[in-house]
């Protein structure tokens, strides 16, 4: 077993996970997995830029980050950053900052590297469910971006696109400064058109009518499964696997795009760093099944951190053998 961390920087969260993995088997067991909200990516979408006080919050939690993996005694890190970096004209800035702070560069990672990262973290315990049918479609909706991966063993096709929770909310439910609340009809169509066609993008590459299985990934989608199985608090292990029908995820959208922001606040298992973004993250993911025609989507706890540990246990293994 090797002991791994992986950190996961996207445009809303920062996410640490510290693992033993066993290489051979692809085993993992979590030692400690943890996230802040940061919103790394406010105002990117805009600006192009990352704000200063988006980068102190985003520091500050690596320093977090670095006490816990010193504790832990992990062998190797792996620092993954996405969206929000990837567009940032200033990234060096957030560069020099987590090396300075954890001592390994953050990997600016393209779509596609994501992709494969989603795909082999979310899809390593399900290969072996004879009750999902293949290939799988995972669907990984972040803050800025959303990613489409297509494979059964392995990743046969996989695009990203510039859709998501955070990024849709800035660019279409702010207004004067403030987000609407809630949303007026014109404002949810122009989400719609927005996802619409960068569906449109995403089926170029990857033929999204094939999926047998839709797998969904991240916040806003475990949020919304949290919600619809009616958790009084947060509940990874009931969330984990479990299956959420296409009805059921445009009645909890539905409620969310027609709620206020004490209402949504109020939700038991509502992130207070989610409450302004669900509701166009929600819509996300209802309009993905609709496109794909999934009677449910199954959620994943296990996503791109999980394919970061992986990868770095084998990275570990390899160099062993090379030794």
């Amino acid at each position: 077993m090797k002991r791994v961390a992986a950190i996961d920087c996207g445009t809303n969260s920062i996410r640490l996970l510290v693992a033993d993995a066993d290489p051979a088997t692809g085993e993992l067991k979590d030692l400690d997995r943890r996230m802040q909200i940061v919103r790394l990516g406010q105002g990117v979408d805009r600006t192009g830029r990352l704000a200063p006080e988006a980068l102190e919050r985003t520091f500050a939690a690596c320093r977090e980050y670095a006490a816990v993996i010193k504790g832990l005694g992990a062998e190797q890190v792996r620092f993954v950053a996405t969206s929000a970096s990837r567009d940032a004209e200033n990234r060096e800035d957030f560069v020099r900052g987590v090396v300075d702070i954890l001592g390994v560069e953050p990997e600016v990672i393209t779509g596609d590297q994501e992709a494969e990262f989603s795909f082999n973290g979310a899809t390593k315990e399900l290969t072996a469910r004879e009750d999902l049918r293949r290939p799988f479609l995972v669907v990984d909706i972040g803050g800025g971006s959303t990613e489409f991966v297509l494979g059964s063993e392995s990743v046969r096709a996989a695009r990203s696109v510039d859709v998501g929770c955070v990024r849709m909310t800035e660019r279409h439910l702010v207004h004067g400064g403030d987000i609407s609340d809630p949303p007026a009809p014109g404002q949810i169509a122009a989400i719609k058109a927005d996802v619409a066609a960068a569906l449109d993008r995403a089926e170029e590459t990857v033929p999204l009518g094939e999926a047998a299985t839709l797998v969904g990934l991240a916040g806003s989608v475990t949020t919304v499964a949290a919600i619809a199985l009616g958790l009084g608090q947060y509940d990874s292990e009931a969330i984990h696997h479990s299956r959420i029908p296409l009805a059921k995820v445009r009645e909890i959208t539905d409620m969310l795009l027609s709620s206020t922001h004490a209402e949504r606040a109020a939700i038991p298992v509502m992130h207070p760093g989610r409450v302004d973004v669900i509701a166009a993250g929600a819509l996300v993911l209802l309009s993905i099944m609709e496109r794909t025609g999934a009677g449910e989507v199954v959620v994943s706890e296990h996503d791109i951190l999980d394919g970061i540990a992986h990868k770095v246990a084998e990275d570990l293994e390899n160099k062993k053998e090379e030794g």
